[in-house]
């Protein structure tokens, strides 16, 4: 009579579970539709075959249209959580989408990539728990690092660019930087209000690598230019892994940066 009873509640719950994963109180990822097939994904981008691999079996799970679900994935409330990840993280970034971004911002992706991978913050631990092979490895952040640093080779500085404007450095900082940086906090990069005539490595309650705490660099137009045009050059064994590839750029951006040290 027991068993029955048990046999019968669990048909119930699992029936109930079944039902509730229609629901999609964190977003309607898709989920339970018929999975695009067609070429492999990244097949065409210009992307080395190593980062390319670990794209396609560590990341794409929540960052494309083609994650694979497990039987877990259609029980709520398992599907509401996975849901939840695979929306957000498709808002960041969609690898099914990767050709349709700009270069500007594929450049931004892949060193906003490298950054959560060096801090381990990427994939999330809920899935390298579940997936114990999809962890990040020293080989996987310096393929990643390589390629993030050659998707755009840089304009030298020269008398051809203008001068810096603050409104377009603003722009280019909220669009590309933000990521990372902010002007009052400090995030996975220190804050950079007052960094203009700062010291290197000096911003209270950032922990800095070793290479920037020993640089001794006071950061002014020259010493920017070249950190923004190729920070690994200038001091190497840093962890900064986006440039400015545009020397217009650069010096808007350094303007900006003036600018809000001056407040």
């Amino acid at each position: 009579m027991r068993m029955r009873a048990a046999l019968v509640f669990g048909a119930g719950a699992l029936a109930a579970s079944l039902l509730l994963a229609r629901l999609h109180p964190f977003g309607d990822a898709g989920l339970y539709g018929k999975q695009g097939t067609g070429a492999p994904m990244l097949d065409h981008a210009q992307i080395p075959e190593a980062v390319r691999t670990v794209l396609v079996e560590k990341c794409a799970d929540c960052h494309s249209e083609r994650p694979r679900v497990p039987l877990y994935g259609r029980l709520a409330p398992a599907s509401w959580l996975m849901e939840r990840d695979i929306v957000k993280a498709r808002e960041a970034m969609d690898l099914s989408l990767w050709d349709r971004y700009s270069a500007v911002q594929q450049q931004t992706l892949a060193a906003k990539m490298v950054q959560e991978m060096k801090a381990r913050e990427m994939p999330l631990v809920q899935y390298r728990t579940i997936h114990w092979n999809a962890g990040i490895t020293d080989g996987d952040v310096e393929a990643f690092g390589k390629w993030a640093h050659g998707t755009q080779s840089v304009e030298a500085s020269s008398g051809d660019a203008g001068e810096g404007d603050a409104a377009r450095g603003k722009a280019l900082f909220e669009k590309r930087c933000t990521g990372c940086h902010a002007l009052t906090e400090n995030k996975e990069g220190p804050r950079l209000q007052g960094v203009y005539g700062r010291t290197s490595g000096t911003a209270a309650g950032f922990a800095y690598s070793a290479a920037l705490k020993k640089a001794g660099i006071v950061w002014n137009e020259t010493t920017l230019e070249k950190w923004l045009a190729d920070p690994d050059a200038f001091v190497k064994g840093n962890d900064m892994d986006f440039l400015v590839a545009k020397a217009q750029e650069r010096r808007d951006l350094i303007r900006y940066l003036r600018q809000s040290s001056e407040k």
